[in-house]
């Protein structure tokens, strides 16, 4: 017999299943597809769903001819047919993300106005494909994107560097191009769907990208030993070329994944309400924030009352600052603390997850909270304020067998958070 809790945790798990699904890229890709070039094709792409795509796109294309190369995360790669794929290291870049990007530099080289490139752009992009500016070396773009990961500044700000210190970036691709047309194809991951953030838009230009990244590394106090402030006003030399076709599809947003989560929630029986697809800041004040509307619900049915089911998307920061961190994650680290907020309170059930599949560098894409966690873990010996200030989310989790691994999803449109009240 399913007890009520466990029904409830497999109700999550639909809600949080049926958003994923909507995202996962399939034929749904093919209406976005351009009119065939009349010269060559060539796809290009980065991202962790860069490889899925790459494969729909050489199924459902067969009347054209196909040539490219995407790059992925490591554990993401499919077999993509005419497209060449590389996996690549993430959030960090390392040897084989600046392979990649130099391959598709080669790839889009010396093209006509009559040629066509297919960029399929995903989030995860910005380290598995990376060239760094001149006067910058690969060690040094790794060490500043590890400054940029602890710092707690968010996802926009830190791929505003990322165009700034790599050429292939900011639309250094589409540059590159010239004068082939260019269309990319874009899952967002990013609060806002600004495209030209995505992956750090490698074929789409932004404007203020400079003034933007000198500010993020003051604020932040990065790069500094290294002068590179300086440095990214003397290299930066990306322009866009005004005769060049440059044009964009958004195929699969955060928004879309979260309406198909409050679809499912509705069959289940749930009043689905979303209240965001783009929540951003600390995951500690972002439980917060959530914690006092789930208690207002509880308590008070206000303004909708129970069964509920509260949904939001965005990209919670995990500020580490000099301390050694324990194994964590953003969606580990929200509901652990989410957890400790409505200790006092019934009938509450959680989950948050990083719709990829990877919740920061572990092997979990997120946990599950119920009204008995905090029980199980006193039983356990655990005591998860501790576990919270040590930024040791991950292991809390663990001990109490209440991880969700999926392993890599083959999309990415940021995190994804429920919380069910009956």
């Amino acid at each position: 017999m399913i007890n009520k809790s466990s029904q409830i945790c497999q109700d999550l798990n639909n809600i949080i299943s049926a958003a994923i699904d909507s995202v996962v890229p399939g034929e749904n890709l093919i209406q976005y597809l351009p009119t065939p070039p009349k010269g060559r094709c060539v796809v290009v792409g980065a991202g962790k769903a860069s490889a899925a795509m790459a494969a729909v796109i050489d199924k459902f294309w067969t009347d054209v001819e196909l040539s490219g190369v995407v790059s992925t995360r490591y554990g993401h790669g499919v077999n993509a047919g005419r497209i060449k794929v590389i996996e690549a290291s993430h959030p960090v870049p390392d040897e084989s993300s600046e392979l990649a990007a130099k391959e598709m530099l080669q790839a889009v080289k010396d093209l006509t106005k009559d040629d066509l490139v297919l960029a399929l752009i995903s989030g995860g992009g910005s380290a598995t494909c990376t060239l760094p500016i001149d006067g910058l070396s690969l060690s040094q773009t790794q060490q500043i994107t590890k400054e940029l990961l602890h710092s707690g500044a968010t996802i926009s700000e830190m791929n505003c560097v990322r165009k700034a210190i790599c050429k292939i970036k900011g639309g250094g691709l589409a540059a590159a191009a010239f004068p082939a047309a260019v269309h990319s194809l874009v899952i967002s991951d990013i609060p806002g769907d600004e495209a030209s953030d995505v992956a750090s838009g490698p074929t789409i230009f932004s404007d203020n990208c400079i003034e933007n990244a000198l500010d993020v590394l003051t604020r932040y106090n990065v790069g500094e030993e290294i002068g590179l402030s300086d440095l990214i006003v003397k290299t930066n030399y990306k322009l866009m070329n005004s005769s060049q076709k440059v044009t964009h599809d958004l195929v699969a947003t955060p928004m879309i994944a979260l309406k198909s989560a409050a679809k499912e929630a509705k069959k289940l029986g749930y009043t689905p309400l979303i209240l965001s697809d783009q929540l951003e800041g600390e995951s500690k004040q972002v439980s917060q924030f959530l914690a006092n509307i789930v208690t207002t619900i509880s308590k008070y049915s206000v303004p909708i009352a129970p069964p509920i089911a509260i949904i939001t998307g965005g990209e919670t920061t995990v500020t580490i600052g000099n301390q050694t961190p324990g194994r964590g994650g953003r969606n580990t680290e929200f509901l652990l603390s989410f957890a400790i907020e409505i200790a006092n309170l019934n009938g509450v059930f959680a989950s948050a997850v990083d719709s990829d599949g990877i919740d920061g560098t572990e092997d979990a894409a997120g946990a599950i909270i119920t009204p008995t966690t905090l029980t199980r873990a006193n039983q356990l010996g655990l005591h998860p304020s501790l576990f919270l200030e040590n930024h040791d989310s991950y292991s809390f989790f663990e001990k109490l067998n209440d991880l969700i691994i999926t392993g890599p999803t083959l999309t990415n449109v940021n995190d994804i958070r429920v919380v069910l009240i009956k």
